[in-house]
């Protein structure tokens, strides 16, 4: 748990941009007109179920999602410095879902998929809301505490600033997001902002792994959660059962790791 502010919205198609972002109201008795603020403004926003907003509200979180401010009335405001968003997002053949912008689709970092548990943590799982302890109780319990505040949180995204990155390992970045621009199977291919996400999510894995400097398997490991949700293959591949998941293999197979 963080110390820091947490909103949700819960993503529906009556949703308007004005619901996430705010509006100003106004006010009878002060004759003027007062900004009410919508839940965009904190930390962690989820954005729950995202695609089941139509695209004209998806798009309300483009600006805070790019720059971490806000547009409203022509008025500027500055969001949080740790503003993050995390969304969840229904399988795209379910019905009432709209498919996200490429553009807002290229400001996420990364794409987990989220498959059935097995039989032994499904059943692990329902064992242990039947013994109280679901996600809620614990949330809620009273001795919870956070275990790392705002300012922490900043100066550790700071410190990432410190994990080498050798410029050969930038340039193997590069070329394997360039690669999806000319492959014969991808219609889209990635953004520059996929080769940036790449980078700064290897340091964070070298990190996690107890290093100070960046590896080739640190950024093979991520290519494919910054790679997912960016690249649209051709139709003609998608009939003949092709996967995105194939295709980054394929690329890395192809791209030269340096030693």
């Amino acid at each position: 748990m963080l110390g820091c502010d947490f909103q949700r919205i819960q993503m529906t198609p009556d949703l308007m941009p004005a619901d996430i972002i705010g509006t100003n109201v106004f006010n009878m008795k002060e004759h003027e007109f007062t900004l009410v603020k919508g839940p965009v403004f904190t930390s962690f926003l989820l954005a729950d179920e995202i695609n089941r907003a139509p695209a004209k509200t998806q798009s309300a979180l483009l600006q805070s999602m790019q720059e971490r401010s806000v547009a409203i009335d022509r008025e500027n405001f500055k969001l949080d410095p740790a503003f993050t968003v995390f969304a969840t997002q229904n399988p795209v053949e379910h019905e009432g879902t709209y498919p996200l912008p490429e553009a807002q689709k290229d400001r996420f970092m990364l794409k987990i998929s989220v498959t059935y548990p097995d039989e032994e943590t499904e059943t692990d799982l329902a064992g242990r809301f039947l013994s109280g302890h679901s996600p809620e109780s614990v949330l809620n319990a009273d001795d919870l505490r956070a275990v790392l505040q705002q300012g922490e949180l900043l100066n550790a995204r700071e410190a990432l600033r410190g994990i080498a990155v050798q410029p050969e390992l930038v340039r193997y970045a590069a070329q394997v997001i360039r690669a999806t621009r000319d492959h014969e199977h991808i219609l889209v291919g990635a953004s520059p902002r996929a080769t940036v996400a790449l980078l700064l999510g290897a340091r964070v894995y070298a990190v996690l792994d107890g290093r100070d400097f960046v590896i080739p398997d640190d950024i093979k490991t991520l290519v494919p959660a910054v790679l997912d949700h960016r690249l649209i293959l051709r139709p003609e591949f998608e009939i003949e059962g092709l996967t995105v998941t194939e295709v980054i293999q394929e690329l890395l197979r192809n791209v030269s790791v340096p030693r």
